[in-house]
């Protein structure tokens, strides 16, 4: 289930793009299917263990063209281990709002991205986000859970304010948004609950064969209960330099 649209922030075979707290890979996977030399980076080793098993897997599928790469990195969003300059591309999904200090986050994803490159970022949307936090205390704060509910505008404002030019956005996973709320009403953990498995059910159903009546539910709700926003953004070309083919085309889109 991608959050992220590729046909909004494309990826040319070859670039060096970063996923930004990986999670279970999902975004890294599609990079590396279209060709990208992926990072996948994540505080987890259990979940970079298993990215990294997928990646062998899709290898040994023939799932990725000549060219593409991807490995996995372990390390912390504030001390990237990247030198400056040193991606074409950043997607950083539902990572931002588990982070205390953001704002060094972004900060540390400005500087290793090039000049001319491009960044997606995807948080929970304010409306859903803030049933779930009256729905249950349970679901923010757990451990490393979501420390704030960001507005679309607070996190533009934010990205802008470190050096980030914003471009489009969109939201996303509008069926998603119920299921939670009815998560958080019986109990994130209660994944015994009825209600919840026959709406799990749903999903699966839906992101397994994407239905028409499915899709063009999901259209009508994304605006209005979409569960994530996605902002696209971009890194301004250096002073008096010539972007590449790449980047005008990201300065274009934006």
């Amino acid at each position: 289930m991608l959050t992220v649209d590729f046909e909004r922030f494309r990826v040319t075979p070859g670039e060096r793009v970063l996923d930004l707290g990986c999670g279970a890979g999902r975004h890294a996977f599609e990079l590396y299917r279209r060709g990208a030399r992926v990072v996948a980076f994540d505080q987890d080793a259990d979940e970079l263990a298993g990215v990294e098993a997928m990646f062998g897997a899709m290898r040994l599928e023939g799932e990725v063209p000549d060219g593409a790469s991807a490995e996995t990195v372990r390390g912390d969003a504030l001390d990237l281990p990247f030198p400056d300059d040193h991606f074409d591309g950043i997607v950083a999904a539902e990572v931002l709002e588990h982070i205390p200090d953001d704002m060094r986050a972004m900060r540390e994803l400005l500087r290793v991205l090039r000049p001319g490159g491009r960044l997606a970022v995807t948080v929970p949307s304010w409306l859903p986000e803030r049933v779930c936090w009256a729905l249950s205390e349970d679901y923010h704060t757990a451990p490393g859970g979501h420390v704030r509910i960001y507005t679309r505008a607070e996190l533009e404002a934010k990205l802008k304010a470190v050096g980030f030019r914003v471009g489009g956005h969109h939201h996303a996973h509008g069926l998603h948004a119920p299921y939670w709320w009815i998560k958080c009403a019986v109990g994130v953990d209660n994944d015994a609950n009825p209600l919840a498995k026959v709406y799990h059910r749903v999903l699966v159903w839906d992101i397994m064969k994407r239905p028409l009546a499915t899709r063009l539910a999901e259209r009508a709700l994304n605006p209005v209960i979409g569960k994530s926003v996605v902002v696209y953004l971009g890194k301004p070309a250096a002073p008096g330099g010539a972007p590449s083919a790449p980047a005008r085309e990201t300065a274009d889109a934006l």
